[in-house]
């Protein structure tokens, strides 16, 4: 599912593309449309993607994107309809092109639309506390309630029977039934992505959105960072304690269960029925699998496969941890 909250500035010509990435013309292809940017596994016909890793190389052969951001060595994978765009650096050229396929995506300043509730046509159709404010573009189903001093920016979806907590925020989320979300969260803002330089940090634009399924509960002081390219994505029926962080693109599959301080950092897959222990780490753009218990404090720096236990730093299985700490 594509984030329904950014507007699309294009299409835009090939042409227009490399001359905004500073390349030499194409003048075969130079007046072709480019119709969005999407990441390899969601791109279409007349769309342009990014390729900037082996580890994403089953996804760059499959791909259907028409054109693709890449480098020398890795543009061979593509396949033979993909048109290549070879830069220096994949991942800050993707930044400069989806900022301007959606340059109202880069930052985050507070939302100047929000008015009080009692202005909107939900004065009469929720229950909700004191200093409650409400953007533009927001829906809200029956049978919820909003806590004292929440802020439900611009471009929030709330499904039925939710119950959003006090102090929280958000922002660019689809939120669907019987979803708790408790006191002095943060959701749907940007999240941690940026170019360093030593001048001025280059800023990635976040286009996706947060989606939390049916029956989650999202613990006190937790944040949800939206998605970058793609969406960050809570499964039904799974639980976060508190003060956990999701990162963007992030996505936990059904019935998981999340103890308190958790971290997961970008763009990591987490499978269904994974258990994880309070304070535990897990690196970004790992996998995962089903039914996956890792215990609390662990770090977690490669794939887990299904069905396995593991704990420590780097985290392994727990029966050789326990064997080799004696």
């Amino acid at each position: 599912m594509v984030s329904p909250f950014f507007k699309n500035n294009g299409p835009y010509k090939f042409g227009e593309i490399l001359n905004e990435l500073n390349l030499k013309d194409d003048e075969i292809n130079s007046n072709l449309n480019v119709a969005d940017i999407k990441d390899l596994q969601n791109s279409k016909l007349d769309e342009i993607t990014f390729f900037h890793s082996k580890k994403y190389k089953i996804a760059a052969n499959n791909t259907k994107a028409s054109f693709c951001i890449t480098t020398v060595n890795l543009k061979n994978e593509l396949p033979k309809k993909c048109i290549p765009i070879i830069v220096d650096n994949v991942l800050s050229s993707t930044s400069i092109i989806t900022s301007k396929f959606y340059p109202d995506s880069i930052n985050d300043d507070f939302d100047t639309t929000v008015v009080n509730i009692d202005k909107t046509k939900f004065k009469n159709k929720i229950k909700f506390g004191n200093n409650v404010l409400i953007g533009e573009n927001v829906s809200v189903g029956n049978n919820c309630i909003i806590g004292h001093n929440t802020i439900i920016e611009k471009n929030a979806i709330i499904g039925n029977n939710c119950f959003i907590g006090s102090n929280t925020i958000l922002r660019n989320t689809l939120i669907k039934n019987k979803v708790r979300i408790l006191d002095n969260c943060v959701i749907g803002k940007h999240g941690f992505g940026f170019f360093p330089n030593k001048n001025r940090n280059l800023r990635y634009p976040h286009i996706g959105a947060v989606i939390i399924e049916d029956n989650c509960e999202i613990g006190c002081g937790s944040t949800i960072d939206r998605g970058s390219m793609s969406n960050t994505t809570i499964g039904k029926n799974t639980y976060l304690d508190n003060q956990i962080h999701i990162a963007h693109n992030v996505k936990i599959g059904q019935n998981s269960i999340i103890a308190g301080q958790v971290g997961i950092a970008g763009s990591s897959i987490i499978g269904e029925n994974v258990k994880i222990g309070g304070q535990a780490g897990i690196s970004g753009h790992l996998k995962i699998g089903n039914n996956v218990e890792i215990a609390g404090g662990s770090g977690v720096i490669k794939d887990i496969p299904d069905n396995s236990k593991v704990m420590g730093y780097p985290a392994k299985n727990i029966r050789q941890f326990l064997k080799d700490n004696r």
